[in-house]
């Protein structure tokens, strides 16, 4: 009798572990056959700030590179451009860093291919090449003229957002929106600004508002005549950072036919991250105080304190993956799916969830997906079909 009891309870292991490994084989195909796009990735400024090539091996060093993209089933990666404002000439070196994600498509032809519109992206998932497309971060980084917004067009860029932390002379941030409230600065887009927009709509270059102070958002979204894109921002409403978007904002973007890409980044996602962060800080203050003398940029001081040297003290107050889904769950039962994406920022980010080391780890998004009972469909859409619907409605006809 009891040699019957094990024979059946090592048949029933042995059937579980089959379904179990059918199961994560399924999981496993579905993913690398949906379309996965990434509307934001940061790793060209990265790359030239730390002398890293995207085709080299950089696990430990970098969120990404070429193989760990390819085993991440990543089919689409908009790479963004970006440089401070402490850059004095922020348009040459936006077209730097152009050269050197055009050398990457050049030296691995094989893997990688350029992405300029969605029927050249359609081409490279066919082809099972990365495609490759560009953002530019800063509206700073055009320099205040039309023709510059023209040229990085016809070099490939597919959307520029109006603004990073910095405000420029014709928009205005979502940080100095929130922090010169004593200013007597006129905030939100100004007639360049407008503009500017209404450029970007002949173009058909996509207008980001990631990054844009309120003001600039509801003159951008009043200017506009396309549907518009958060490339990387996350819901105010379950993390109120200044970076985040408000409910009035979610809705405005979907009524325009426009999708959130939401941050993988822990401080716009957990709304404990930053105190604990900042105490985390607190007791390295000399090797702050360090940085700060050599006048390194705030972001480069944060990412090298908690991204560099003390790595394993921040894996204590990362947020797990569920948080990242709490976000992508809010926008869908608020505004629908059809209007939310990924935006990881990875490259640009000293903290994602705890599950996401690198863009090697996308397959787990799909998975959390899975498990919370999304439809496949809806997770096609998640990935990837939300942003080429967007792409081919700004397109010129």
């Amino acid at each position: 009798m009891k040699i019957q009891i094990h024979l059946r309870c090592l048949l029933f292991a042995v059937i579980l572990f089959n379904f179990s490994l059918s199961w994560g084989q399924k999981r496993t195909s579905f993913h690398q056959a949906a379309i996965l796009i990434d509307a934001h990735n940061d790793f060209p400024s990265a790359a030239i700030g730390n002398n890293l090539a995207f085709d080299q091996d950089l696990r430990g060093r970098a969120h990404s590179d070429l193989r760990r993209m390819k085993t991440g089933g990543v089919d689409i990666q908009i790479f963004s451009i970006f440089c401070g404002p402490e850059q004095p000439k922020p348009y040459a070196w936006a077209n730097r860093e152009i050269d050197s994600v055009f050398a990457w498509v050049e030296r691995n032809p094989d893997d990688m291919r350029w992405v300029r519109n969605s029927k050249e992206l359609k081409k490279a998932v066919k082809q099972k090449k990365i495609g490759t497309m560009l953002g530019v971060e800063g509206g700073h980084m055009i320099e205040d003229r039309l023709e510059n917004l023209e040229a990085l067009y016809n070099r490939g860029v597919r959307y520029l957002t109006l603004t990073w932390n910095n405000s420029t002379a014709w928009a205005s941030s979502a940080l100095d929106e929130t922090s010169l409230k004593d200013t007597t600065r006129n905030f939100g887009l100004n007639q360049f600004g407008q503009s500017v927009v209404r450029k970007m709509n002949e173009l058909g270059m996509l207008v980001d508002v990631s990054h844009n102070g309120e003001r600039t958002f509801w003159d951008a979204m009043a200017t506009t005549t396309k549907p518009v894109i958060a490339s990387h921002s996350s819901v105010y409403n379950l993390c109120p950072h200044r970076r985040n978007l408000k409910d009035d904002q979610i809705k405005a973007i979907a009524h325009n036919g426009g999708v959130i890409h939401v941050n993988f980044y822990a401080g716009f996602i957990d709304s404990t991250y930053e105190k604990k962060s900042t105490q985390l800080m607190e007791r390295h203050r000399k090797e702050m105080d360090s940085l700060t003398s050599h006048q390194t940029a705030s972001t480069e001081i944060t990412k090298k304190m908690l991204g560099e040297k003390h790595a394993a003290a921040l894996l204590s107050i990362r947020p797990s993956i569920s948080i990242l889904l709490d976000h992508l769950d809010y926008i869908v039962k608020l505004v629908g799916v059809d209007h939310v994406g990924l935006g990881s920022d990875f490259d640009g980010i000293e903290a994602p969830p705890l599950e996401l080391q690198g863009v090697e780890d996308f397959p787990k998004i799909t998975d959390a997906l899975l498990e919370r009972g999304y439809a496949k469909k809806d997770i096609r859409k998640i990935l990837g079909g939300n942003y080429m619907r967007v792409l081919k409605a700004n397109e010129k006809k």
